[in-house]
């Protein structure tokens, strides 16, 4: 049996399963998100992971992506014979990126994907996997494989993001995006290092921004609620109240 070589989105939905043969999967373009045997990781564009044979793992693609997915059975010609030494890549689970000379490799596989016969198809596959078992220690990346709890999120650029477009319609999926997570998964982790969610979280940058204004200036409260992301008037009136106990207009008395 020969490697069976594809271009291919990944689902935008958490799948599992696992398979009696290898695979490797490379970026192309957007971003997927990987837990291998309870290792975690981005498979951004250039960058890839290994999957060894019969290990479960969980997948997810964020938003359009593109991959290259490569299919390796035991006795694939890029595993055995004089290339036998590349089984080594998949003793366990890794990450990787491409350095200069493998993306330039990359993008010449792809161009023969479609023109190349099955035999020539197998050898661009060794090519690459001997590529890759030559660079084993520069390449593969064991230490940025972490616990799904482990990796922070990094609040201050979440923050910044949302003050920035404090104007605009924000969604869980617009900071899942930033931080290349699932919504699910982001949503998840959010609350984990908080103990809030990601739309409490807006919610509180968008009053400190309201507060901020009813003090400081003399806005009327139907501009400060186009400034800061509320539908109109009464709904930003609304959840000051519920935030703070008092309404804007309160606030704005008793600050002059």
């Amino acid at each position: 049996m020969t490697d069976t070589i594809r271009l291919a989105p990944l689902d935008n939905a958490i799948q599992h399963h696992h398979h009696d043969y290898h695979q490797i999967v490379i970026g192309l373009s957007g971003y997927a998100e990987f837990e291998i045997a309870g290792q975690s990781g981005i498979v951004a564009p250039l960058s890839g992971c290994l999957v060894p044979a019969n290990i479960e793992h969980y997948y997810e693609g964020i938003g359009d992506n593109r991959q290259l997915i490569i299919d390796l059975p035991d006795d694939a010609s890029a595993l055995t014979g004089m290339h036998r030494r590349s089984r080594s890549l998949f003793d366990r689970p890794g990450y990787f990126s491409l350095d200069e000379s493998l993306q330039h490799y990359l993008q010449f596989l792809i161009q023969e994907m479609t023109r190349a016969n099955h035999a020539s198809g197998d050898l661009l596959v060794t090519t690459l996997l001997s590529s890759l078992h030559a660079r084993l220690g520069a390449t593969l990346c064991p230490p940025t494989l972490t616990k799904r709890s482990g990796r922070s999120l990094d609040i201050p650029r979440l923050e910044q993001f949302v003050i920035a477009r404090l104007d605009r319609r924000l969604s869980v999926s617009d900071l899942a995006n930033l931080a290349c997570l699932s919504e699910a998964h982001f949503a998840e982790r959010f609350r984990d290092q908080t103990g809030i969610t990601p739309y409490q979280f807006v919610m509180r940058l968008r009053l400190t921004r309201v507060r901020e204004l009813t003090t400081s200036t003399d806005m009327p409260l139907a501009d400060i609620a186009e400034r800061t992301g509320f539908a109109n008037q009464s709904a930003l009136s609304h959840a000051f109240r519920r935030h703070y106990g008092h309404s804007p207009m309160q606030l704005r008395r008793l600050s002059r």
